[in-house]
Order: structure tokens, then C-alpha cells, then sequence
């Protein structure tokens, strides 16, 4: 994960390595230009007049020289090194020839050389940079005594040249110490931007393989950061940074809206929403990232199914041993009335409409034998026994007998059904027990004026493909108060209810791996939904 900074930093010292020697080379050019101006337009002129067709020979070779580095400097060869030393030779010889031709020291020309020495001395190590300033010291002093020789130079400007020559090697030395903090710095610049990358590559991995689904929004309600888990519970699938969280779960929206406003809803009840995939019930958390109001809000995604197991595992534990402890209470009258309804079949004086009422008593008398092993089973948290069934053919079979026991007319009773045939994987009983409790429910609190009372719909969801199975009904509905709590154990909206029905059907749902979901009807009434595990998917 973490790349070599040393050898980026090098490369990246190397590149301005490289500049440097261009824009020396267009300097050499600038001072090639500016010295031509001053002899050919100045009377007198200020430089050259001792020498100057030596003088017009070293301009006209330090522009030839600098013409011919640009080839060089595209081409970068020779190595670096090695056109640093001879650029820098190069300006020494002409500059102390230009010095020469122009009467010495006291023309100011050796001051040219002070930024090539210095440019120099930023690219090369500190032994080539002093060595290079030993070199222009001996070449202002070699070109003071020629000049005291020639008689166009005084002894004074001897003192210049020395000083010259220990202004360059200070300038070596000043120049290589700070090349080598540059260049510490920028290695140590590089290796914390490369911490800094690996910290968010090893960020981001970690946030995207959490097990716990998490995601970060902003003031605007935009999803900053989302990782897998949480794209999976919200859309099915990969979501946008800056995305709205309105266009990806607005529940989710309504849910953060209320939390950020601390209403009662809020403090009161537990809120939950939907999966995409409408298998789970997600419960979120948030928490803060900042004091302003709103600001940015860490949002942590829970599936309940794991935590409803376990924070219903001592209900079902109560729930077990009461169902143990009377169990025995209820099976004696119940059997007794099957038995009585058995014998009552068995007369010979029984009419046709009798006979079909004790069929009722005895269908009713199994039907509670079936409720009270379903809950002692559920309470054991067994699988059961999950068959593959078609509910095309099933629902068939339910729809009759539920008609035939409440008594209903076969338009009060909808089936709407697919064209191709829905194969799940469940236990019949418990489906049944499921089903049975739903329709009964809107028979006790959810009728209407409208002909058709209930209306069963079936089919495979558009995000996931799982098989679903609805019951909906044009009744008053249920309150958003209640709906929240209308699963939870005894708790009951209407009169007369021991509020277990809707809890044991949810949970002999969880015990087939399916889920009960609750929404309101559009145009009014109530849907009860059992999305299913898809059996082409889950395999035991």
C-alpha cells in the first residue's frame, strides 16, 4: 500500500533541477542582450573599452553557447550534473573575458556570475558547489593580475577580487545547505502526503467493509459518504456522493427531519423504515458531527431482525411457558367440542345446515389445536416444517375455506393473481396461521361500505425478485401513532384484543425467513405485506 517516498522525492528534485538550468539559460541570453545594448548604444560606452573586439567575440560566443544549451537542456543529455559544471566553466571563462575586456573589478561584471554559482549550487552536492567556487575565485584573480599586467587594472581592485572570491564561497555554502533542507523537506513533504493517502485508502476500506451500514449527510440533506452495506439497505445498489437523501430513501429524510427537531414521535416510539430490497426493517441512529444546527450527521443503519431476536427472546421465553402452562386448559374443551361436533355429524336426524355448522365447529377446533402448537413452536424458535408450495394453487384452497367460515359471498374475497405461478418456501401452517389472523383482522376492524372487504395480492417485488404476498383492505386504516407499535406484543388499538396476533404472525414470519410489513392504502385502508425468502436463493 505505501509506495517509496525517497524515489518521488528525488524525481521531483530532478525535475526543478531541470528548470532551473532553463531559466538560468534564458538569464545568460537576457545578459547577452542587455550587455550588447549598453556598448552598441551608450558613448561612452560603459563596458568593453579596453578590449572590445574581445569584448564583441565573448558576447557573441556566450549567445551561441546559450543557443546551443536549449538542444541539451530538450535532449537532457548529457546528465545533469555534468551540464551544471560545464554551464557554470562555461560562464566563468566568458564572464572573466568580458571582465577583462572591460577594464577589470571596477567594471561591476564579476557580480554576473553570483546567480550561476548559486543555481548551481541548489543542483549540485556541496563538494562540486565549493569546488566550483574555488574555480571563479581563481578566475577573477588569474584576470586581476593579466589585467595589472596589461596595465589597465589597479592593485586595488585586487582587495575586490578576494572579496569576490569569499562572497562565493559563502554563496556555495549558503546555497547547498539550503538545497539540502529543500530537498529534506520536500522527502519528508512527500512521505506525509503519502500517510496521508494511505490513512484515507485504509479510511475508505475500512468504512466500506464495516459490517455496520453508516452513512454522512450534510446540512443540505446530500449523502457525503455511504459505504456498501448501507447503499444495500437504501437503493440495492451503489449510490452517488452528493446525492439528496430525498431521492434515495425518503423516509429515511423524514426520519433524520423529526430527530433534528426532537419531536415527541421521535423520543416515544421506535421508528423504523423499509430495506430496498423490502426484506428487513431498518432502524436508524444519528449522531452529530457538528455543533452547528443542522450540520453534517453521522446516520448508523441497524437490522432489526438480528435485534428483534434477541430483545424478544425473553417475550417468547414468557410467552412459551404461559403457552405451556395453559395449553393443557385449552386443549380439553377444544377437543371436547371437536368430539361433540364428531358425534353431532354422526346423527342421523342432522339436517344439511346443521351438518355444515358442525363442520365449522370441527374446521375451528383444529384451527386452535394448529394456534397453540404454532406458538409453543414459535417460542422454541423452530424452523418447522418449510415445504416448497405454489401459491397459485394454495391461496385457492385458503380462500375457500375462509369464505366457507366467516360466511362471506366470493366478491367480498379478491384474489388477484400473476399470470406465471410463485413458488415459496415456507411451513403451510404457519402460512396459514399467518394469512388467517390478516384477513380476520379486517373482518374485526377493518370493513368498509364497499362491496369487496378484502383483496389478496401476490407476485415478485421489481428491486429484489423475492415473492410477496398482500392483504388489503378499504377500512379506516390504522393510525401513524399505532403503526408504529401495532407488532409489538399486547399491544392492542381496538377493543377486546389481546394484541398477540399481529406479534406471533410477524414472528412465524421471521421463523420462515420472511418478513410482515405494514403500510398505509392509498385512497385509504391498510396493506399487510410477507415479503418471502427467494427459494431459488436460499437453500437448506
Amino acid at each position: 500500500m505505501i509506495s517509496p517516498f525517497s524515489s518521488n522525492a528525488s524525481q521531483q528534485f530532478t525535475q526543478m533541477s531541470w528548470r532551473i538550468l532553463l531559466l538560468l539559460n534564458f538569464y545568460r541570453l537576457l545578459m547577452t542582450l542587455v550587455l550588447g545594448t549598453l556598448y552598441f548604444t551608450l558613448e561612452p560606452t560603459p563596458v568593453g573599452q579596453q578590449h572590445p573586439a574581445m569584448f564583441i567575440a565573448g558576447l557573441g560566443s556566450y549567445a551561441t553557447f546559450a543557443f546551443a544549451v536549449f538542444s541539451g537542456l530538450k535532449s537532457r543529455w548529457p546528465g545533469l550534473q555534468i551540464q551544471a559544471i560545464t554551464h557554470v566553466l562555461v560562464d566563468l571563462i566568458i564572464i572573466s573575458s568580458l571582465t577583462f575586456a572591460s577594464g577589470g573589478m571596477a567594471s561591476g561584471l564579476p557580480t554576473l556570475m553570483v546567480l550561476p554559482l548559486t543555481a548551481a549550487s541548489l543542483i549540485l552536492s556541496r563538494r562540486f558547489a565549493l569546488l566550483l567556487a574555488a574555480s571563479a575565485t581563481l578566475g577573477m584573480l588569474l584576470q586581476q593580475v593579466a589585467a595589472e599586467i596589461k596595465g589597465i587594472g589597479s592593485t586595488a581592485d585586487s582587495t575586490a577580487a578576494g572579496l569576490f572570491g569569499a562572497l562565493c564561497f559563502l554563496l556555495a555554502l549558503g546555497a547547498s545547505m539550503a538545497a539540502r533542507r529543500m530537498r529534506e523537506s520536500e522527502a519528508l513533504l512527500k512521505q506525509r502526503e503519502v500517510d496521508i493517502a494511505n490513512l484515507a485508502e485504509l479510511n475508505e476500506f475500512i468504512v466500506q467493509h464495516l459490517r455496520e451500514s453508516i452513512l454522512v449527510v450534510d446540512a443540505q440533506d446530500r449523502v457525503r459518504l455511504i459505504n456498501e452495506s448501507a447503499a444495500q439497505h437504501l437503493k440495492g445498489g451503489p449510490i452517488d456522493s452528493s446525492t439528496l437523501l430525498g431521492e434515495v430513501s425518503p423516509r429515511l429524510l423524514y426520519l433524520l427531519d423529526i430527530w433534528r427537531r426532537d419531536t415527541p414521535e421521535w423520543r416515544n416510539h421506535t421508528l423504523t423504515l423499509v430495506s430496498a430490497d423490502g426484506g428487513s426493517l431498518i432502524q436508524p441512529h444519528f449522531v452529530s458531527l457538528d455543533s452547528k444546527d443542522p450540520g453534517p450527521t453521522l446516520v448508523f443503519l441497524e437490522d432489526t431482525s438480528l435485534i428483534a431476536e434477541r430483545v424478544q427472546q425473553s417475550k417468547l421465553a414468557a410467552l412459551g411457558r404461559l403457552s405451556a402452562s395453559i395449553a393443557h386448559e385449552i386443549r380439553n374443551p377444544v377437543g371436547a367440542m371437536s368430539h361433540a361436533a364428531q358425534l353431532l355429524k354422526e346423527s342421523p336426524a342432522i339436517s344439511d345446515q346443521d351438518r355444515r355448522l358442525t363442520d365449522i365447529i370441527s374446521n375451528n377446533g383444529e384451527r386452535v389445536s394448529t394456534i397453540i402448537n404454532n406458538i409453543l413452536q414459535l417460542s422454541r424458535r423452530d424452523i418447522g416444517q418449510v415445504e416448497r408450495i405454489i401459491l397459485n394453487n394454495w391461496l385457492n384452497d385458503f380462500a375457500s375455506q375462509f369464505i366457507q367460515s366467516f360466511e362471506l359471498h366470493n366478491d367480498q374475497f379478491v384474489i388477484e393473481a400473476p399470470e406465471y405461478e410463485i413458488e415459496v418456501r415456507v411451513d403451510p401452517t404457519h402460512l396459514q396461521q399467518i394469512l388467517w389472523n390478516l384477513c380476520e383482522n379486517v373482518l374485526k376492524y377493518g370493513r368498509s361500505k364497499e362491496i369487496e372487504l378484502i383483496r389478496i395480492r401476490y407476485g415478485r417485488t421489481n428491486n429484489s425478485n423475492r415473492p410477496y404476498l398482500e392483504v388489503a383492505d378499504r377500512g379506516v386504516g390504522i393510525s401513524s401513532e399505532a403503526a408504529e407499535r401495532i407488532f409489538e406484543p399486547f399491544f392492542t388499538s381496538g377493543e377486546g384484543g389481546t394484541g398477540l396476533g399481529l406479534f406471533i404472525a410477524r414472528e412465524l414470519a421471521h421463523c420462515n425467513r420472511a418478513v410482515l410489513l405494514y403500510e398505509p392504502r392509498h385512497g385509504g385502508g391498510s396493506i399487510f405485506r410477507i415479503v418471502f425468502s427467494d427459494p431459488l436463493r436460499w437453500e437448506i
